[in-house]
């Protein structure tokens, strides 16, 4: 195998393996509060959770408002945002531990959940 290839192979390993990930986040809240999610659970506006676009269901991840350096652990509940450019929904309670409504934070899985939907 070419140098070249082998160092394809090593970069995509790595990029794939990465768990931080930075972008524009907002939140949602009383809209929402009371509904079922994608995931089957009810949405509280005040839980520690968020939406992510192809996340598993119950992966956790830690939120940092790269602002104010503030961070909350949050489980994947929901899908979104569907607003271009944007990466994370997080719950408003979850939101206000950071103090972002819209901001610019780093998101790091710190483990992946099961992806199952429950009815709860």
């Amino acid at each position: 195998m070419s140098y070249l290839i082998k160092s394809l192979i090593v970069t995509l390993s790595l990029l794939l393996t990465t768990t931080a990930f930075a972008g524009n986040t907002s939140y949602y809240g009383s809209k929402f509060h009371g509904k079922r999610t994608a995931s089957g659970s009810i949405f509280n506006m005040n839980a520690m959770t968020a939406a992510h676009k192809t996340l598993p269901f119950g992966t956790e991840v830690e939120v940092t408002n790269k602002k104010t350096k503030q961070s909350v652990i949050v489980k994947i509940t929901d899908r979104g945002p569907f607003t271009p450019g944007r990466i994370l929904d997080l719950s408003k309670g979850a939101a206000g531990k950071i103090n972002c409504q819209l901001c610019t934070t780093t998101m790091k899985i710190l483990s992946y959940g099961d992806g199952k939907y429950r009815r709860q």
